[in-house]
Parts: structure tokens; C-alpha cells; sequence
């Protein structure tokens, strides 16, 4: 038997009809192969997160170093700011451990059994809350005396760093004047909108005589004008007239105080639109509510109504009466009164609003009065200068009332009827 004992790298030829034998690869060739195929298939993901760096950084027109001092020097800019907060965060937490330490130790007891925080805070009663808790600003005024007439003159000159009351850091002031105890006069300087350092410079005089002059006391109070709500009062000056010397004018700046509580009596608010067209003629008076009316009845409430009156040249002309309103002190009327006024009359009218309680066995009580018009002041006038510069537009406002002796002594209503020749209508 013959058997072939060529080499496998033998050159000669396989024979036409056998299969070729594959050629033999190199062991170094075959490990490279298998470790490429292992990657590829373990880290696919790094792979391609790789390949897109990669070709990030090649779309940037810069060398590879530059890039990397960029992306070191943002890195180190972060952390900096990182080791700032940090920083901060702590100096916080160490000023608050210091302010808690110092609180425990003014709460500790003396050795007379007083705490040490005795020795740096008064007692609540000792504290002026009217003059240490909040600045309210000052006040220039005057005063002088006519012994001849007797006839005293209280200036409103001018104010100055006024308690801002509104939203916007500012305030909208006028001052009220009056003498107490009689109290029988009420006079207000004009509003001065979105201010603090308003100038005044009105006079309002007073018949009082001497006897009672030096047992008197002028008030001046600050308020802050709220068309649509009560106005909050800033501050106010009572002047011993006694302690006056009457000899030469007195004019000086005193810083306002915190208002008494327990003098001026509350009679309630009203509030009620005006509107007038001039070539109708026609005056339109809505009263819409009242609010914190007094009581005037046993049971603590009172049974309102209002009186809504012209007169005209000091001359009572024309009135009108809304529903009564059952056991109340905050009614709602709504109910609106048109009066045939010209423009000529207008400028001679005054507008007189008072609310009254109905007693059905006796007779009704006056609980509040006001009036505006052009022989008004403060807030009325202005309500009614206001209609008068907003032709067919109804003006709303809110009004504090007054007791009906001040009106009556302000406004002095003649009661005699003028003769049928000059009667207005």
C-alpha cells in the first residue's frame, strides 16, 4: 500500500475531486479578532459615546490642548463657586448658634432672681408707644388772638416727613382743626394727593372769648384721604391754650402724636354717588349705604333712614327721604333723587345729607349730618368740586358724619321763606 508522507506546505496541488484545506491563521491574529468582537459587543454605548466626542471635537477649529485648558479652567470656575455656597451655608448656621447661645443666656436668672434681659429692656409699661414706635412727622402751625373781637386764628402752615399710608410710600393729606371741649366748629384744609411734605398755608378762626379761650384746647389732626374707605389718620397736636402767651403770634414746628382714642365719639360713615349734567339741568343724588351708624334704640340698633335736602342761598329749598331701614346699623338704600338745579344755581346750592332713626310713638333723632357745596371744606368740597369737574359722571365717595349742631352752627340755614317774586322755582 502506498502512502503519502508530504508536508501540509507541500506546493503541489490538490487533487481535481478533494476539498481545499484552509489556510492556517497565526495565533496573535485570532486573539486580536476575538478581544475586537468582545468589545463591540460588551460596550456598544461607550463605544458610540466615544465616536461622537470624537467627532465633536474635530468640528471645533481648535487644537486639541486648547479644548482641554477650556474645559479644565470651566470646571475649576464651578467648583469655586460650589466651595463659595458652601461657605456661606456655614457662616449662616454659625450666626444663628451664636444668636440662639445669646438667647439662652439673657433668659438666664440673675442671682436675685430677675433675668438679666431686665437690665437692657423696660417694662411694657414703661414704653411711650405714641412717641418712640413710629415717627408720624411734623407740623408747622400758628395761633393768634383777637381780644377785640375775640376772635382766636389757627394756622395750618405746612407738614413735613409725613407717615407714607397708601401702597406707594406716600399719602394724601389734609388737616382737621377744632376746639375742644365746645367742639362746636370743624374746619379742613384742602387734600394734597401722593405727598409727604404737603403746604397748607389756611387760616380758620374761631369766635371764642377770653374766659374760655384759656380753659380750651385747639386740635389739629392728620389725615390720610381714602376716597372709597375710611380715612386713617396719621397723627395730631393739642395745644394747651392756656399756656399760651397771647402777647405776639405763635408760630412753631412740634412733631405729631399718636391720636387720642378716646375723644372724638364715631357716628358712622355714609357713602352716596353725585352726578349732575349741566345742559339737563339736573342734579342726581344716590344714596348707596351706611356703615357703623349709632345705636339709638334699647335693643342697640336704630331704624335708619336719609334725608337728602338743597338749600339754596342758605335757604332751605328742596328734600327728599329714602325707605326706613329696620333694626340696623349698616342699611342699604341704593335709592337715587334727580333735583331740577341750572348752572347758575348750582355755584349757590348746598347739598345737606342727614341720617336720622324713625320712632314710631316719638319723635325722630338726628343721627349724623353733612353737607357740601360750595361754602364746604376739606373732603366735601372736594367731593363736590369733583362732580362739578366730571359733568354726567357719577362721583362716589364715603363721608365720616358729623354731629348736627356742627353743621347747623357751619352752614346756619336761614328759615325764612323768600317771597313768591323770588322764589328760585
Amino acid at each position: 500500500m502506498f502512502i503519502n508522507h508530504s508536508s501540509p506546505n507541500s506546493s503541489h496541488p490538490p487533487p481535481s475531486g478533494a476539498a481545499p484545506t484552509p489556510t492556517p491563521l497565526h495565533p496573535t491574529t485570532i486573539l486580536s479578532t476575538t478581544l475586537t468582537h468582545t468589545n463591540a459587543t460588551v460596550n456598544p454605548a461607550a463605544a458610540a459615546i466615544s465616536n461622537f466626542f470624537n467627532d465633536l471635537l474635530d468640528k471645533i477649529p481648535l487644537p486639541r490642548w486648547a479644548i482641554y485648558t477650556i474645559f479644565a479652567a470651566g470646571g475649576l470656575l464651578i467648583l469655586l463657586c460650589l466651595l463659595c455656597i458652601c461657605i456661606k451655608c456655614c457662616c449662616k448656621g454659625k450666626k444663628k448658634k451664636r444668636q440662639n447661645k445669646n438667647d439662652e443666656k439673657i433668659n438666664l436668672k440673675g442671682v436675685n432672681g430677675k433675668t438679666t434681659a431686665a437690665l437692657v429692656q423696660p417694662d411694657v409699661a414703661d414704653v411711650d408707644y405714641g412717641s418712640t414706635k413710629q415717627q408720624r412727622g411734623k407740623l408747622l402751625y400758628s395761633l393768634e388772638y383777637n381780644a377785640n373781637q375775640s376772635e382766636l386764628t389757627v394756622g395750618v402752615k405746612q407738614a413735613a416727613n409725613l407717615k407714607a399710608m397708601d401702597l406707594g410710600g406716600s399719602s394724601d393729606p389734609y388737616v382737621k382743626v377744632y376746639i375742644c371741649p365746645d367742639k362746636s366748629k370743624t374746619c379742613e384744609t384742602k387734600v394734597f394727593r401722593h405727598t409727604l411734605n404737603p403746604v397748607f398755608n389756611e387760616h380758620f378762626n374761631f369766635q371764642i372769648a377770653k374766659s374760655t379761650l384759656l380753659k380750651s384746647t385747639v386740635v389739629l389732626q392728620m389725615f390720610d384721604f381714602n376716597r372709597f374707605s375710611k380715612h386713617n389718620i396719621i397723627g395730631e397736636l393739642r395745644l394747651q391754650l392756656g399756656d399760651v402767651d397771647w402777647n405776639h403770634v405763635i408760630e412753631e414746628w412740634q412733631d405729631l402724636a399718636e391720636p387720642a382714642k378716646f375723644e372724638e365719639e364715631n357716628l358712622g360713615e355714609i357713602c352716596f354717588s353725585l352726578r349732575y349734567v349741566p345742559t339737563a339741568s339736573k342734579l342726581t343724588v344716590v344714596i348707596l349705604e351706611a356703615k357703623n351708624l349709632k345705636a339709638m334704640d334699647i335693643g342697640g340698633t336704630s331704624d335708619p333712614y336719609v334725608k337728602v335736602q338743597l338749600a339754596l342761598d342758605k335757604r332751605k329749598w328742596r328734600k327728599r327721604k329714602t325707605s326706613i331701614k329696620k333694626k340696623t346699623l349698616n342699611p342699604y338704600y341704593n335709592e337715587s333723587f334727580t333735583f331740577d338745579v341750572s348752572f347758575e344755581q348750582i355755584q349757590r346750592v348746598n347739598l345737606v345729607i342727614s341720617v336720622w332713626d324713625h320712632d314710631a310713638m316719638t319723635r325722630n333723632d338726628a343721627m349724623g349730618k353733612i353737607f357740601l357745596g360750595c361754602d364746604a371744606t376739606g373732603n366735601q368740597l372736594r367731593h363736590w368740586a369733583d362732580m362739578l369737574s366730571n359733568p354726567r359722571r357719577p362721583v362716589a365717595q364715603w363721608h365720616n358724619l358729623l354731629s348736627a349742631e356742627q353743621v347747623n352752627s357751619t352752614l346756619t340755614l336761614k328759615s325764612k321763606i323768600p317771597l313768591s317774586s323770588k322764589l328760585p322755582f
